[in-house]
């Protein structure tokens, strides 16, 4: 019922940017919430951003250099300052429910590569 679809991912030398963009195709949904995930080489999945209720809630090791933002139906990300330790694939994720029963959705995830 929620579909995510990534893009803007690729390589990158240390100090660059690169903006991800999800967008969300939905069909009977209450949209509630959308940001990022990320899981390094190694490593498991954690939470980068998410937006819900009109805020953005950071982890605090990505907080000032990365920013998410959430018009309607899609998700951005916004990464700068970008070093070799932010090598990750990145998921879009959503929070939805369907009436009243909650759910969610993943994107197919879009690796970010930076190089030294």
């Amino acid at each position: 019922q929620v579909q995510l679809v990534e893009s803007g991912g690729g390589l990158v030398q240390a100090g660059g940017s690169l903006r991800l963009s999800c967008v969300a195709s939905r069909q009977g949904v209450t949209l509630n919430a959308m940001g990022w995930y990320r899981q390094a080489p190694g490593k498991e999945r954690e939470m980068v951003g998410i937006h819900a209720g009109g805020h953005v809630s950071y982890v605090d090791s990505v907080s000032g250099p990365f920013i998410v933002s959430r018009p309607p139906n899609n998700a951005y990300l916004q990464m700068n300052n970008l070093k070799p330790y932010h090598t990750a694939v990145s998921y879009c994720y959503a929070r939805f429910r369907v009436g009243l029963r909650p759910s969610h959705a993943w994107g197919q995830g879009t690796q970010v590569s930076v190089s030294s």
